[in-house]
This record gives C-alpha cells, structure tokens and sequence, in this order.
C-alpha cells in the first residue's frame, strides 16, 4: 500500500528522454563520467528528502547493492519484493540489502546482504561506484546505494524470510514507465516523490528515489560529461 495523500499533486516529466539500448558498457561509462567511481565515495544526497528523511540522522545505516547485468543488448536491474512477514517495508520493492554490520563499511554490507537476500554470489559482484545516500521514507534510515556489475544473469535463490520475489527489469523499460508526484504534509516540507512501473510491481520511496538517481545519473549527467 502506498501512503499517498489527499494532497499529492502530479509531478512533472522526467529529465531524460527515455530510450531503447541502454547498453551496461553505456551506463559504466556514463557513471565514470558522471564522477561516481567507488574512490570518490557516495555523492551528496539530494535536496528535497522529507522531514522524517531529514530529521532521523542518528538511525542505523543500511546500503543496498545495485547489480547491473546485460541481457539482449539491454542494462538490467536486480530488484525484491520485500516479504510481507517483515517488520519494516513489508511487501515493498527495493534493492537487496540491509544494515551495516558493525566492522563493514557500505560496499561488504550490499554484497552480504545480497547474498543472505537472493543467493546472489558475492564472487560474481564487480563494484564500480556509489550512488547519492537515500533515506527509507518511514524510518528515516540513511541508505547508500552500491552500483555494480555481474558478468551474466545470475542464478537466484530467494530467502523467503526475506524476500517474496526476485525479478530484473530493463534500464529502459524503467526510463520510460517513471511518474512523478508531490506530495505535502502539515508541517514537512513539499517533496518530490519518483514512481517506476515494471513486472507488474510499483517502486517508490527510497528505491525510486535511488532509480530516479541512476537514469539521471547515465541519460542525462553522463552525457553531459562526454
């Protein structure tokens, strides 16, 4: 269930224009221009987060991994649908990932917990760089979203603990499906809020905030670097 408010209002159309073979060598190669390499650490977050966002700066840290793989000269995506017998986010679609353990640092959390999540092997992860922090739109979480590479579509085997559904989709396919909303509360702010429709499933939140973050990141700043 999505918490949308009376008040949500549309939003406008996204940055890019949305377009078909997105190739994963265009998306490295747009984040290494765009400056998002692992030596440089995560980027800013983005103006615009929510009183809950802003204001919950002491909660523990989470990251998450975003696993990139080509398939049919087309970038995908990795992606969850949260179990519904969590305490937090249930049901919702997100990255894989979790807290950070005490002695990890954001990019051995993402692999970890990915692995725990849908059996990704963390032999086969190639990290390449951050993307902005997010924070969970509830509890206020700081999340670092790790972007990497796999060399193949990898054998899955969700945890169902953990995760109800393990599925991908198109870099493409996502570019074109984004909506946009703002929403309003008494006393929060006015904030941007990014939709993305795919494999029958709706990404919101902190996950279509760090998708909205990586399509603008390749289509639109990475191509202003070339």
């Amino acid at each position: 269930m999505i918490p949308r408010p009376a008040t949500a209002e549309p939003g406008g159309p996204p940055p890019w224009s949305p377009r078909r073979g997105i190739t994963l060598s265009f998306v490295l190669d747009a984040l290494a221009r765009a400056g998002r390499s692992l030596a440089q650490g995560p980027p800013p977050s983005p103006a615009g987060v929510t009183g809950v966002e802003a204001a919950d700066v002491a909660a523990a840290p989470s990251a998450v991994l975003v696993a990139l793989f080509e398939e049919g000269g087309e970038a995908r995506v990795l992606l969850t649908r949260r179990s519904t017998l969590l305490r937090t986010h249930r049901g919702q679609v997100s990255f894989p990932g979790g807290r950070i353990d005490p002695g990890e640092d954001a990019l051995a959390a993402a692999v970890r917990e990915a692995h725990e999540e849908i059996g990704l092997d963390p032999a086969l992860v190639r990290p390449v760089g951050y993307l902005a922090r997010a924070f969970a739109f509830v509890t206020g979480v700081p999340i670092t979203p790790v972007v990497a590479w796999l060399p193949a579509r990898p054998d899955l085997v969700p945890n169902p603990a953990e995760v109800d559904r393990a599925f991908d989709a198109s870099l493409a396919d996502l570019s074109a499906s984004f909506e946009q909303e703002w929403w309003s509360s008494p006393g929060q702010p006015r904030s941007a809020m990014y939709f993305f429709s795919v494999e029958g499933e709706t990404v919101w939140g902190a996950t279509g905030r760090m998708l909205f973050d990586l399509l603008t990141t390749v289509l639109v700043d990475g191509r202003r670097g070339s």
